[in-house]
């Protein structure tokens, strides 16, 4: 077993809510959907409220958040089990994943298969909530979920097909309303795209050494040092799509208050970033469930207030 440096970031938190409070035998099954760390769910959820509050005349209403919320929740940790069937050989060359529950061997492949059936399950049901235009749209973005996990074979730009799959919601919000799509919900759907790119880079330098040694790729690799200059692309790429989108939807100024604070949060990112401390990487990326949930809160204020 790999042992973890001090400053490694594990992939597995000791003593988390899993491991207090849900049955011992469903332990291995919640840490493989990864629910003892819901920052994955919070990335995937966010495009969705933005979508929803930006369609909504007067903000979201509290079923249809409820639904998306349950769906990011169950379809998460859907691509999680995707992404560990088809990592588990990589992942028990990593330190940082090697504790993971397939490659550790508290979950077998079929029983992960198993899993991943019920998963898929129930985001079906919540699915078959919407219209029927968002659940077509929901069913194409099976594509991208399937096709994710092993673009680090063949690409130093997975993170790209992340950011498209990690995004759809910001498609699939705004039809849940209108039943079709404008130029709004797409210019939301491009920026998250640039969103991702930022923040999945970021995470991707904790790995960089290991996925040299065993050959998978990723933009960490391919930018180097050159990291923050991509960031702020990236970032700046994601600030004007998130104001055009304001200008798109006629939002009022509270939005672009809470744009300002958003934009100097990613600013923070770049600034204090250090891509050789796993640690310092995880914290930053993490730290966009907070610029998320202020774009968020700015859109849903900028109905309310004119």
């Amino acid at each position: 077993m790999n042992e973890l440096s001090p400053d490694q970031a594990t992939d597995i938190r000791p003593q988390s809510w899993v491991d207090q409070l849900a049955p011992k035998r469903m332990r291995p099954y919640f840490r493989l959907a990864r629910f003892d760390r819901p920052i994955g769910t919070w990335l995937l959820l966010l495009p969705c409220w933005w979508s929803l509050a930006l369609a909504s005349s007067g903000g979201p209403e509290f079923y249809t958040i409820t639904l998306f919320s349950i769906g990011a929740i169950v379809m998460r940790g859907a691509g999680c089990t995707v992404n560990d069937l088809a990592d588990r050989n990589f992942d028990s060359q990593v330190a940082r994943t090697a504790l993971r529950p397939i490659p550790s061997g508290d979950v077998s492949v079929f029983q992960a298969l198993l899993y991943l059936g019920v998963l898929s399950t129930i985001g079906l049901l919540i699915l078959l909530q919407f219209n029927t235009f968002t659940i077509w749209l929901g069913v194409a973005s099976l594509a991208l979920v399937i096709t994710y996990p092993f673009m680090k074979r063949i690409t130093y730009w997975p993170q790209a097909v992340l950011g498209l799959t990690f995004n759809w919601g910001a498609l699939m919000g705004w039809a849940s309303v209108h039943g079709e799509l404008t130029a709004a919900p797409v210019v939301l759907y491009a920026t998250g795209f640039f969103w991702t790119l930022g923040y999945d880079t970021i995470y991707a330098h904790q790995d960089k050494e290991d996925d040299a040694l065993i050959g998978v790729k990723s933009t960490a690799l391919k930018f180097g040092s050159q990291t923050k200059l991509w960031l702020v692309g990236f970032y700046g790429l994601t600030v004007i799509g998130l104001g055009l989108c304001g200008h798109l939807s006629n939002l009022s100024w509270p939005y672009y208050g809470a744009l300002a604070l958003g934009a100097t949060h990613l600013l923070w990112q770049i600034k204090t970033l250090n891509s050789d401390a796993p640690k310092n990487c995880l914290q930053r990326f993490k730290s966009n469930r907070d610029f998320g949930l202020l774009i968020f809160v700015g859109i849903v204020a900028a109905k309310i207030i004119p």
